[in-house]
């Protein structure tokens, strides 16, 4: 019998490590002997962690969820030692169903094998891929197959990746570079942690058979610094494919030498654009530069340079082994196989979904995600972080491709989707999406150093109540500069945010400017709070007010003083009997 339990980020943040030692405690002192512990990464479903699986000896697997220290007990004395199914613990199906409706490609093996274990990859076809690659096929072919396949790059722009493969391989040239973008950047977007701490050696394999495609010989995965177990993870699964010869010289014993090393990244959004990433790899500031030439031509050191994320890369292995077609065969025409979704926000059931392209909006968010927490109104969705835009509630039924995403003035990016409900105010949320743009700014270019400071000065006015007629037109036009002026990604897509949240929600920023009215009821400086005659006199807001602002006598109806009054909703939050408004 096996209890595994899941410890990427998610689950160790939610106590995974202390589930863990409970249990090896418990076996100790039971003195249960058919018992391993193991660890797995993280299945996706966020929201239930921490999560522990027990395998029966048959094999069977029963999942238990959110288990703190507290109920493993139960669960060792019914399960590991009665041989019965602690219902009350088990998953439910109805939260079956979050995993049950995808179709898993990349996280394949996420939640399912032991990370720090290649021989757990192994067991699942692990590096058959590669070994197939290097025995039978050429580096034609294998461009062949990833061009069947129709798959695109996943990290935002969506570009085939075939084609960037085979631009470096006919660039001139014997020292190539292949480079792995896992500097993940874009707030709310979890994608590429959870494929480096629970399945390294997928993105590993898919980058030899890149490198043997290509005719490179050296790759660099660009990891943000932030992201410390994927890194751990990666130096140990790493360390492991050279000791079974499949990293390193002679793989396979077919003459391709083929090795890789990690960069910590300093966390610089900027650093997503490949060139300016290039800079960082260099020793350099993380600054783009004018293309051409293209790193395919002049990249990494001068020398020819592909650039995929990881979830591109982790699709390779499943691609050669299955073959191209498989992969091509799911999705739409244009947009093929699956796509990694994050679901964050005011959502039921946060995690990681992957869904083969073309579902719709509705689909991921309401038929996997389980709709909006309480059950409250979805107003929208945001898609490719701060390069991405604001997708209204009347376009929930979009199917999520490349091009029908597109249209609605967002992109699919490197999978993001950050759900509001009614009482997110659309104004400050492009507030908050160009702050994090402004600051991730290199500064090398004009336009996008002061356009974007502009823009969010504008948005911090109209968000405090201090809005103007033509506040509204200047934001327009300084998106469009800023658009045409940038050179890099970053500033040409910055004003995305703003741009299609006027689109849709033009109404919250009249409301804001000429009502001085928040329609959310969201910024502080346009709501105020103040108590009906619904009020009991119980003293309870009272007593949680930080300030003071609340006074009455008992069982008499109290009073807000608006001049103390900080608006942090404390009052809201306590009163049981709906007698503090918010308007």
């Amino acid at each position: 019998m096996r209890v595994v339990i899941g410890q990427g980020s998610c689950g160790i943040a939610t106590g995974a490590k202390k589930t863990a030692a409970e249990f090896e405690k418990q076996i100790a002192e039971k003195n249960i002997s058919n018992v391993t512990l193991g660890v797995t990464g993280c299945v996706g479903t966020c929201y239930l962690e921490p999560i522990v699986d027990v395998y029966d000896d048959d094999g069977k697997m029963t999942r238990y969820v959110k288990v703190q220290p507290d109920k493993v007990e139960k669960i060792v004395e019914e399960h590991l030692m009665q041989h019965q199914v602690a219902e009350d613990q088990a998953i439910t199906e109805e939260d079956k169903e979050f995993v049950g409706k995808q179709q898993r490609v990349v996280l394949r093996n996420c939640g399912v094998i032991n990370p720090e274990n290649i021989e757990d990859y192994i067991a699942v076809d692990g590096y058959k891929a590669i070994e197939k690659v290097l025995t039978s096929m050429k580096p034609e072919e294998v461009i062949e197959e990833i061009k069947v396949s129709g798959l695109r790059g996943r990290g935002g722009a969506g570009f085939p990746t075939w084609f960037k493969w085979n631009a470096a391989k006919q660039s001139p040239g014997n020292e190539k570079y292949l480079v792995c973008n896992a500097d993940e950047g874009d707030p709310g977007a979890f994608m590429d942690r959870s494929v480096l701490e629970g399945d390294p050696h997928s993105l590993i394999e898919g980058m030899i058979i890149g490198g043997y495609a290509m005719g490179a010989t050296q790759g660099v995965i660009y990891c943000r610094a932030e992201y410390p177990l994927a890194i751990k993870r990666l130096e140990i699964a790493m360390a492991q494919a050279r000791e079974k010869g499949f990293l390193g010289k002679n793989i396979f014993d077919s003459g391709f030498d083929f090795d890789l090393r990690i960069k910590a990244g300093a966390g610089a959004f900027v650093c997503g654009e490949e060139t300016a990433l290039i800079a960082s790899l260099e020793g350099e500031r993380g600054m783009p530069r004018l293309k051409p030439p293209f790193p395919a031509a002049k990249g990494y050191w001068q020398k020819p340079t592909d650039i995929n994320n990881v979830e591109t890369l982790a699709n390779v292995p499943w691609i050669i082994y299955n073959g191209g077609a498989a992969f091509g065969s799911m999705g739409t025409e244009k947009s093929k196989g699956t796509k990694v979704f994050a679901l964050a926000g005011k959502i039921k059931k946060g995690g990681l979904v992957e869904v083969p392209m073309g579902l719709t909006l509705r689909d991921v968010i309401f038929g996997i995600g389980g709709g909006i927490k309480n059950d409250r109104e979805f107003k929208a969705v945001q898609m490719g972080g701060p390069s991405g835009g604001c997708i209204p509630a009347e376009l929930i039924d979009t199917p999520v491709t490349y091009e029908d995403i597109n249209k609605t003035g967002a992109i699919v990016g490197s999978g993001g989707m950050i759900v509001m409900d009614e009482d997110t105010c659309m104004v400050d949320m492009a507030r908050y999406f160009l702050n994090f743009t402004r600051d991730e700014s290199c500064g090398k270019c004009n336009y996008c150093r002061i356009g974007t400071k502009r823009m969010l000065e504008i948005l911090e006015r109209i968000t405090e109540g201090e809005g103007k007629d033509g506040d509204i037109e200047l934001l327009e036009e300084l998106a469009g500069k800023i658009k045409d002026g940038s050179m890099c990604g970053l500033g040409q897509t910055a004003p995305n945010p703003v741009l299609t949240t006027l689109k849709y929600f033009r109404n919250e920023y009249e409301d804001h400017i000429y009502n001085k009215k928040c329609t959310a009821a969201s910024c502080k400086a346009l709501i105020s709070f103040s108590i009906n005659d619904a009020c009991k006199g119980c003293t309870l807001c009272a007593r949680h007010c930080p300030v003071g602002a609340i006074s009455g006598k008992v069982k008499e109806k109290h009073v807000i003083d608006q001049d103390l009054c900080i608006k942090c909703g404390k009052c809201l939050d306590t009163c049981k009997f709906g007698a503090i408004e918010k308007k």
